[in-house]
C-alpha cells in the first residue's frame, strides 16, 4: 500500500466522525435537504474500498496503518480481504441509502441533525470494527458500536419504552465485549501477537492450546451477544423502539452481523474442531427455529421482521460452524442476500408506517394504488427473501440446502431446522410484502400516498441489486462471494452457483421450504393465534428474566452497599486494616516465604540502644494516656526515635523531613483534637478493644516481616547507579536526594503537595463545621 493510499483509506475510516461533527450545522442551514451532501460521506467511502476489489479477488491481503504504542506492538491497522472489504462495501453502500432514507423519513424532526451524527458515528464504529487488524481497535470499535447504538436505539429518549430497550441493548452487547476483550487476551498470551493478519498462521496454535476451551467461550460470548443467538436474542427485536432508519441499518449491514463477522473472522483459528462444529450449529439451529416462530406471532411490521433477522443470523452462525464443504459459501451467499433484502423490506415497513400512521399489518391493505413504487421494492424484496429464482436470496438457500444436505441424524435434524425456519421465512416475507398492499382498501390513521424520492429510493435499489447479482451472478462470485467465501475458511474458495434452478436434493428441499412457507402464508392468522398460544403458556422467557435480573441486582447492590458503606469510619477502618493485616500474612504462608528472623546484634551501641528503648516507651505511653489528645503527642515520641536513627544512620535529609513531618502531624492532629474536643480516652469494654488490638499487632507483624524480607534480597544498585551518574549532569544537583524529588520525581512531589493542600483543606473544612460539637 503507497503512502497516498494508506492516508487515503485512513481518511475514509475517519470521515463518518467528520461528518458527524458538521451534521447538526448542515440540518440548521439544509433541513431535511442536509442528507443529500451527507449521503456523498458514506458513498466516498463505498467507491475508495471498490478500488480494492480487483487486488482482494486475487487472493491478496491489503494491510496498513500507523505504529500507536510500537513497545506494546499496539497500532491503528486495517485489514483488508474478501470478508472485510465485503462488510465494508455493505456498510458504506447500505449506509448511503439509510442517509438518504433518514433525511425523508425524519423530514421536519427538531433533533434530525442530531440523529444524523449519530447514525454517521455509528457508520464509522463499524467500518473501524470490520477492518481492524489490531485486537485493541477490534475493541475500541466493537465497544463503539454499542455505545452508538444505544444513542440510536434511544434517540426518542422521552418514551420509557426507548430508554428500555437502548438500555437493555447496551448492557447486553456492552457485557459481551468484556468477554471478547477476556478472549482477545488470551489469545494474545497464546500466540504473542496482537494483529489478526498475524493470527491465522497460528491456528494451530490455538486449538492445540489448554487453553483453547476459554477462548472459545469468550469470543462466543461476545459473538452470541452481538448477534442475537439464543438466550440473547430478547435485545434485537426490543431495539425497534429505534426509528426506522435504525432498524433498517441495525439488521442489514450493521452491528448485529458484528458477532458473525467476529466468528468468520476466526473460523481459520478456532474451526474445525469438535466443540466449534458442535457448540455454533447447535445454538444457531435454536436461534434460526425461535426467532422464525416469534416472528409468526407479530403483527407489526417492524417486530415482523426483526424476529426473522433473529432467525437468520441464527442461519448465519449455524452454516459458519457447520463445517461441511458447502457451508462457507452458504454463509457467504446467505450474507450478502439477507442485506439487501432485510434492508429493503425495513424501510418498506417504515415507508409505509410514516405514509400511513401504523405498521399493525392487521389494519392495512390495499395500497398497491397508492403506494405502487413501494409495492414493488417489497416484492422484489421478499421473492429474494423467500429464495426464488432468479434472485440472489435463491443461490443463498440453494447452497444453504447443498451445504446441509447429508444422510446422518446431524445432517437429517440440521437440513429440518432450516426448512421449517426458512419456511416460515417465507411466510413472514410475503406477508410485509403482499398482505398491506392487495385486497380492499382499509382505512388508516393517515391518507396514503406515495412517500417522497429520498424514502422509496432506498428500498428499491436494494431490491433490484438483488435482482441483478443473481441474474449476474458469475461477476458477483468472482468479485464478491468467493474472496468472502476464501476469508472465511481461511484457503481459496470458488462459488460457481448461478441463478438457474439445478435439479437434486437442494432443489427439492427448497420446494419443501416454498411449500412451507405457502401453507404458513394462507393459514398466517391461524398460525399467529396458536403460536401466540403457546408462548403464553409458557409465560416466562429471557426478555422478563432480563428484567428480574436487573431488579436483583439492584436489590444485590442495595444489601451489599449496606453492608460495606454502612457511613461509619470506624467499620471502614477495621476492614481496611484487615485487607492490610491478611495481604501481608497470607502469601508467606501459602507460598512458604519467611523471612530469616535476625539474631539481636552482641555489641549494639549505647545510643542506638537509647533510641530503640525510648521508643518503646513511647509506646507505652501511647497506650497509658489517658485521653486522646495525649496519645497523639507521644505518638510523636515514634517518629522522633526514628528520625534519629536516620541520623544516626549517615541520612540528614531523612532526618530533618522526618522531624517536620512528626511535628506538623502532632500540631496538625492536636489543633484538630482540641477543637472538635476529642479528649475522653477510648471508652469501649475491654471485648471491643481486643480484635482491634490483634489487628494492630498483625499489622505491625506484617509489615515488620516484609521489611525483614525485603531487606534480606539482594540488593540491586541500578536506580542508585544511575541517579549517582545523571543528577550532577542532567539535574545540576549535587545533593542527589533533593534532586530525586524535585527533578526525577517533581510530578510526584507535586501530587504529594496537592494531596497535603486537599488534606489540610479537608481538616478546615472539619474544624469548622464542626466546632464545638462532641464526637
Amino acid at each position: 500500500m503507497t503512502p497516498d493510499t494508506m492516508g487515503l483509506t485512513f481518511l475514509a475510516f475517519c470521515l463518518p466522525f467528520l461528518g458527524a461533527l458538521v451534521a447538526p450545522a448542515l440540518t440548521r442551514v439544509l433541513g431535511h435537504n442536509a442528507a443529500w451532501p451527507l449521503a456523498l460521506i458514506p458513498l466516498a467511502i463505498f467507491f475508495h474500498f471498490l478500488g480494492f476489489n480487483v487486488e482482494v479477488a486475487r487472493g491478496e491481503v491489503v494491510t496498513g496503518g500507523y505504529a500507536w504504542v510500537p513497545a506494546y506492538n499496539v497500532s491503528f491497522s486495517w485489514l483488508i480481504d474478501g470478508l472485510s472489504l465485503a462488510f465494508l462495501l455493505l456498510i458504506s453502500g447500505i449506509g448511503t441509502l439509510i442517509v438518504l432514507y433518514s433525511g425523508g423519513y425524519l423530514k421536519g424532526h427538531r433533533h434530525q441533525g442530531r440523529f444524523f451524527s449519530f447514525i454517521l458515528m455509528f457508520m464509522g464504529s463499524m467500518l473501524g470494527l470490520v477492518a481492524s487488524d489490531s485486537f485493541l481497535m477490534l475493541f475500541i470499535f466493537w465497544e463503539l458500536t454499542s455505545i452508538t447504538s444505544f444513542l440510536l436505539i434511544g434517540f426518542d429518549h422521552a418514551r420509557e419504552a426507548s430508554r428500555r430497550a437502548a438500555l437493555q441493548a447496551l448492557i447486553v452487547t456492552g457485557g459481551g465485549g468484556l468477554f471478547l476483550l477476556a478472549g482477545l487476551l488470551l489469545i494474545w498470551n497464546v500466540t504473542d501477537v496482537t494483529q489478526l493478519s498475524l493470527l491465522m498462521s497460528f491456528g494451530a496454535e490455538v486449538r492445540a492450546s489448554p487453553f483453547y476451551l476459554s477462548i472459545l467461550f469468550l469470543i462466543l460470548g461476545g459473538a452470541f451477544t452481538k448477534s442475537a443467538q439464543f438466550p440473547f436474542h430478547f435485545w434485537l427485536p426490543n431495539a425497534m423502539e429505534a426509528p426506522t432508519p435504525v432498524s433498517a441499518y441495525l439488521h442489514s449491514a450493521t452491528m448485529v452481523k458484528a458477532g458473525v463477522y467476529l466468528l468468520m473472522r476466526l473460523n481459520p483459528v478456532m474451526g474445525d474442531t469438535a466443540a466449534w462444529e458442535t457448540i455454533l450449529p447447535a445454538f444457531g439451529g435454536l436461534t434460526l427455529l425461535v426467532g422464525a416462530v416469534l416472528a409468526i406471532r407479530q403483527t407489526d411490521l417492524k417486530l415482523m421482521l426483526a424476529y426473522t433477522t433473529v432467525a437468520s443470523l441464527g442461519l448465519l452462525v449455524m452454516l459458519t460452524g457447520f463445517g461441511s464443504e458447502h457451508a462457507v459459501a452458504a454463509a457467504a451467499l446467505y450474507l450478502v442476500a439477507h442485506s439487501l433484502f432485510k434492508g429493503a423490506l425495513f424501510m418498506v415497513a417504515g415507508l409505509v408506517d410514516h405514509e400511513t400512521g401504523t405498521r399493525d399489518i392487521t389494519k392495512l391493505g390495499g395500497l398497491r394504488r397508492a403506494m405502487p413504487v413501494t409495492f414493488l421494492a417489497a416484492v422484489l424484496a421478499a421473492l429474494s427473501m423467500g429464495g426464488l429464482p432468479p434472485f440472489f436470496g435463491f443461490l443463498a438457500k440453494e447452497e444453504v440446502y447443498a451445504a446441509l444436505a447429508g444422510g446422518n441424524i446431524r445432517a437429517i435434524a440440521y437440513t429440518a431446522a432450516a426448512i421449517i425456519g426458512n419456511g416460515l421465512m417465507f411466510a413472514i416475507a410475503f406477508a410485509v410484502a403482499l398482505k398491506p398492499f392487495l385486497g380492499p382498501p382499509v382505512e388508516t390513521p393517515k391518507h396514503a400516498h406515495e412517500g417522497p424520492v429520498l424514502l422509496w429510493i432506498g428500498p428499491m435499489l436494494l431490491a433490484v441489486k438483488g435482482l441483478v447479482i443473481g441474474l449476474f451472478s458469475a461477476t458477483t462470485h468472482v468479485l464478491l462471494t468467493s474472496p468472502l467465501a476464501s476469508a472465511i475458511a481461511g484457503k481459496p474458495e470458488t462459488i460457481t452457483i448461478s441463478a438457474m434452478p439445478h435439479f437434486g436434493v437442494a432443489f427439492v428441499l427448497s420446494l419443501a421450504t416454498i411449500a412451507v412457507g405457502v401453507l404458513v402464508f394462507l393459514s398466517l392468522d391461524k398460525v399467529r393465534t396458536a403460536v401466540d398460544g403457546l408462548v403464553e403458556d409458557i409465560g416466562w422467557g429471557p426478555d422478563k428474566g432480563f428484567d428480574q435480573a436487573m431488579r436483583g441486582l439492584v436489590r444485590l447492590s442495595s444489601a451489599v452497599s449496606r453492608l460495606t458503606q454502612p457511613g461509619l469510619m470506624e467499620i471502614y477502618m477495621t476492614a481496611t486494616f484487615i485487607v492490610i493485616a491478611l495481604a501481608l500474612l497470607v502469601p508467606p504462608f501459602v507460598y512458604g516465604e519467611w523471612p530469616r528472623l535476625p539474631v539481636w546484634p552482641a555489641n549494639m551501641p549505647f545510643h542506638e540502644l537509647a533510641v530503640m528503648v525510648l521508643a518503646v516507651v513511647g509506646i507505652g505511653a501511647v497506650l497509658a494516656a489517658e485521653n486522646r489528645l495525649t496519645a497523639i503527642v507521644a505518638l510523636g515520641i515514634q517518629g522522633f526515635c526514628v528520625a534519629v536513627l536516620f541520623l544516626l544512620f549517615g541520612a540528614p535529609d531523612l532526618a530533618f523531613t522526618q522531624f517536620m513531618i512528626e511535628t506538623l502531624s502532632v500540631v496538625i492532629l492536636a489543633l484538630v483534637m482540641t477543637r472538635l474536643k476529642l479528649t475522653p480516652r477510648d471508652h469501649r469494654p475491654l471485648r471491643e478493644k481486643i480484635p482491634d488490638a490483634v489487628i494492630a499487632i498483625a499489622c505491625g507483624l506484617g509489615f515488620s516481616l516484609y521489611l525483614l524480607k525485603v531487606t534480606q534480597g539482594r540488593f540491586d544498585t541500578a536506580l542508585t547507579d544511575f541517579f549517582n551518574l545523571y543528577s550532577k549532569t542532567i539535574a545540576h544537583g549535587a545533593n542527589v536526594v533533593n534532586v530525586i524529588i524535585v527533578d526525577f520525581r517533581g510530578t510526584d512531589t507535586l501530587g504529594e503537595i496537592a494531596v497535603v493542600m486537599v488534606t489540610g483543606l479537608a481538616i478546615l473544612s472539619i474544624i469548622r463545621v464542626r466546632a464545638g460539637r462532641k464526637v
